[in-house]
């Protein structure tokens, strides 16, 4: 119901929605009990509401219990499409008359401008953009909309077309082909062209002194001086959500290949070993996360990995992970052991200065044994204990609690020694996993990470791995929001 509502307010049809809504709720209540789409289409002078399902047979589907033009039953493919259609009252032309003239009436107008203004602010994607703004127009102000876009000293290009009847979109735009969209764009004025038997009017979308764009709306008659101003308005707005969403894609891009660049960018062969890692980043925001991961060749036969925890987000975080990989991988294959490679770690965050960021880290070197299995040099500075998997489900702690990184100038690391048998499994996880909250209860309270990892015996590395993760996310019903790294390595 809230879809058809939706779609009957953007293509103001709002007479019909009492009998959209009817039809719709009909349809749904014939379904089988299997999942369905529904999907709205616009004919100029009539709407269809389409309910499809797929591998169902023909049945007993019955009429909508309120007036429609025609309703019906068809097959596509393996689809089964139980539909119904309603005839709209007036044509796209007078329709965008009617509203016009009702809103010269009273505050329709405000309304109207409000809706526009949530619906460009509802998205920031630069692609959804336009399709909103065509939206927003048709067939209220006219009877077509098409949007194009300016980059630098490239001509304007057609991004969306939207016509009252999608059965025109093909022809107009062939016809919008022979109008010189250029000379227009380059006015940077509201103006007005005359294409075929339409009446256009080109307005600017010009934001933060930047011309993006531009919004073309067409009718077949004159373009009322209240059109004229509505149109100005709305553009203003739909530049400005344009110009948004294009620098929130920017950024979230930057983010990204930031995010990229800090982790490993390949996953070596370890002789003995079977390695699982995931790693996830909070919010919806693409913000550049604050753990990390890593995992390379440090000699001849030795490995290091590495799994830490840079206190906040964003571009001080990642100066921080940056330092920390590369002061890892540098010194390691330099010869340090893990424990020098910590102190040194240490003294370049506390040069940073008022940069530095505390960092919780857990770094070891591997080595596989002759006889089998592998012999693990590990140190947890401030970090999440690491926990051994026997295969026969016992669960341990193997590493003893240091001091984080970055906050103390004199300290120093000792490294732990683990043996991991063939089969035995040792979890290292940030606190995105150990403090997952849940009303007031967080994961690891009470042993949770270690019972959790005591069902996984006789799992590969990646399934032990993606079980935390799973078992992480069903633990509470928000989203996290903190990012999330798990590294396992299983003995061969």
């Amino acid at each position: 119901m809230r879809f058809t509502r939706e779609v009957m307010t953007a293509w103001a049809t709002g007479g019909v929605l009492h009998t959209a809504e009817q039809v719709a709720g009909d349809l749904t209540a014939q379904a089988a009990d299997e999942p369905f789409e529904v999907i709205w289409k616009h004919f100029g002078d009539a709407v269809q509401v389409e309910l499809r399902q797929r591998n169902l047979s023909q049945g007993d589907l019955r009429a909508p219990s309120v007036h429609v033009e025609e309703w019906g039953v068809t097959f596509s493919g393996d689809s089964r499409v139980h539909w119904a259609r309603l005839t709209l009252p007036g044509s796209p032309d007078t329709m965008a008359a009617e509203w016009t003239e009702e809103s010269n009436r009273g505050p329709h107008w405000l309304g109207f401008l409000a809706d526009a203004s949530d619906l460009l602010a509802g998205t920031l994607d630069p692609d959804m953009v336009p399709a909103i703004i065509a939206q927003v127009v048709v067939p209220r102000l006219a009877s077509w909309c098409a949007v194009y876009t300016s980059d630098h000293s490239a001509p304007p290009r057609l991004v969306y077309l939207w016509h009252a009847d999608e059965a025109r979109i093909d022809g107009l735009r062939e016809q919008l082909g022979e109008m010189d969209v250029a000379a227009a764009a380059d006015t940077q004025v509201t103006s007005t062209i005359h294409l075929a038997e339409w009446q256009v009017l080109a307005v600017p979308l010009i934001a933060r002194g930047r011309t993006l764009g531009m919004m073309c709306l067409g009718r077949s008659d004159r373009f009322p001086d209240e059109v004229i101003q509505f149109a100005d308005d709305i553009g203003r707005r739909a530049a400005l959500a344009m110009d948004n969403a294009r620098l929130y894609a920017q950024q979230a891009a930057a983010n990204r290949a930031l995010q990229r660049s800090l982790l490993p960018p390949n996953e070596p062969e370890v002789p003995g070993l079977d390695y699982g890692v995931i790693y996830e980043p909070a919010g919806e925001a693409n913000e550049v996360g604050g753990d990390f991961y890593d995992l390379f060749k440090a000699g001849d036969d030795s490995w290091r990995f590495a799994i830490g925890d840079v206190c906040g987000t964003g571009p001080e975080a990642a100066a921080v992970t940056g330092l920390a990989r590369h002061t890892l991988r540098l010194l390691a294959r330099e010869g340090y052991g893990v424990a020098a490679v910590l102190g040194r770690l240490n003294q370049a965050i506390l040069e940073e200065g008022e940069r530095a960021r505390f960092l919780t880290l857990l770094h070891g070197d591997i080595t596989p044994m002759p006889e089998g299995g592998l012999e693990v040099r590990l140190v947890s500075a401030g970090h999440p204990e690491a926990l051994r998997l026997k295969p026969s489900g016992k669960v341990e702690a193997v590493t003893t609690p240091q001091s984080l990184l970055g906050v103390f100038h004199e300290v120093t690391f000792e490294a732990d020694t683990v043996r991991l048998d063939p089969g035995d499994v040792l979890l290292a996880v940030t606190d995105g996993v150990t403090e997952r909250r849940s009303g007031g209860r967080l994961l690891d309270d009470d042993g949770g990470l270690a019972k959790m990892l005591a069902e996984c015996a006789g799992l590969s590395a990646r399934a032990v791995a993606e079980r935390i993760r799973r078992g992480a996310a069903e633990f509470a019903s928000e989203p996290s929001a903190d990012d999330l790294a798990i590294v396992v390595l299983r003995a061969r």
